[in-house]
């Protein structure tokens, strides 16, 4: 049996409970807190309401690991997935996704992407189109780690299962790639305020940025992109005055890249046809989520972040923007816990470890060990003394 150790309890282990002075419900509170405001606002909010003093750098402490641990919840699911290979649950009959990236300040005066994609189920007729029931998936990742993330939620909201899925992106290739692995049949839409923005540039080029007449040629092709034949918006395209232009060279240039860009998505830019059938054609919904799921906690003023604690904060912004913090919680308390449970293991094991003597050690001190044999006790020897007077008097006596 081993010892007493620091810093385990019998009674902790056998319950499985995560390290801390803190009590579980008031962990959750400060964590959940922290998902919305600044760590040391959330501090000050324990303070005020439940009258619990922590500091800014406990909430910062729980929260980053309870971040940590969703994360880790994530990426099993995923793992799970793509080993187990289950049915995905059932999907809507028409379900929108988009993505795109924010940037979030680093330490260090770095900034790095964050990828998010939205996904929603669209409700069609008369003339609504709308998207709803909104959740998210973001990460600070290369375009092919967070493609391949994302899976536990598109798996989740039942995306290889919903009749239509609507991909309504810009025009990076990255995105149609995310398409392609998770929804290659998907309904490809340009998002036409992004189109909008290509036409917009041409436009401002020919006649000057802010002028009438470049108003009032957008203004045309817009209407005619929206709700006509978008062959008739590319001949606009290629019949503009650029010779006309302030710089004619520059012109032809911006005419020539745009047309290039909307001609190699043709079939993305048939916007009547889309409306028509009840698709959304823009991607607002992950605009709306870089800025509530990104921005809103991580970009505020003077906020820098160590890079390894963004996707901690984000899985935590991403089910507390969607109201899925009581189906995530006890998750990640369980991941928590597991976690905790291994490094108990190991730290009985380094434990066992240092106490017994190294192998060789032993082997050697065997090998040099002599037989030894156990030595019977010696009496001292009898000394030989003269009578005591005592004896003497005593044989006398007898005579």
């Amino acid at each position: 049996m081993l010892p007493a150790e620091a810093g385990f309890s019998p009674l902790d282990e056998e319950l499985a409970l995560i390290s801390g002075a803190e009590s579980a419900t008031l962990r959750e509170g400060m964590v959940r807190l922290a998902a919305w405001m600044p760590f040391a606002r959330a501090a000050e909010q324990l303070a005020f309401f439940w009258g619990v003093t922590v500091s800014e750098a406990t909430v910062r402490r729980q929260s980053e690991a309870a971040g940590a641990a969703y994360v880790a919840v994530q990426t099993a699911t995923v793992e799970r997935l793509m080993r187990e290979q289950p049915p995905a649950p059932p999907g809507p009959a028409c379900q929108q996704v988009s993505a795109d990236g924010a940037m979030v300040p680093l330490l260090g005066g770095v900034w790095a992407e964050v990828k998010t994609v939205a996904i929603g189920t669209v409700h069609r007729g008369a003339g609504a189109n709308r998207s709803e029931d909104h959740s998210y998936f973001s990460r600070l990742a290369d375009h092919t780690t967070f493609t391949h993330a994302a899976l536990c939620e598109t798996h989740r909201r039942g995306m290889a299962t919903a009749a239509v899925v609507v991909g309504v992106m810009d025009g990076s290739a990255w995105l149609q790639g995310f398409l392609d692995y998770h929804r290659p049949d998907a309904v490809r839409i340009l998002d036409f305020p992004h189109a909008v923005q290509q036409i917009s540039a041409v436009g401002q080029a020919v006649w000057g940025a802010g002028s009438a007449a470049a108003t009032a040629w957008l203004d045309r092709q817009c209407q005619t992109l929206k709700h006509g034949d978008p062959d008739d918006v590319l001949a606009a395209l290629r019949a503009v005055p650029v010779d006309a232009a302030v710089a004619p060279a520059a012109a032809v240039a911006t005419r020539d890249a745009t047309l290039g860009y909307l001609v190699s998505r043709r079939a993305q830019i048939a916007y009547a046809d889309f409306q028509a059938a009840g698709y959304p054609i823009g991607s607002g919904i992950v605009e709306s989520a870089n800025k509530l799921v990104v921005e809103a906690r991580l970009k505020g003023s003077g906020m820098h972040w160590a890079q390894g604690n963004v996707n901690g904060m984000l899985g935590l912004r991403t089910i507390a923007c969607t109201d899925r913090w009581q189906e995530a919680w006890p998750q990640i308390v369980a991941q928590q816990r597991a976690t905790m449970a291994r490094h108990r293991v190991t730290q009985h094991a380094r434990r066992r470890s240092a106490m017994a003597p190294p192998p060789n050690v032993l082997r050697a001190t065997t090998a040099r060990r002599t037989p030894r044999t156990t030595a019977v006790p010696q009496l001292p020897p009898q000394r030989v003394t003269t009578p005591h007077p005592w004896r003497r008097y005593a044989s006398s006596a007898k005579l």
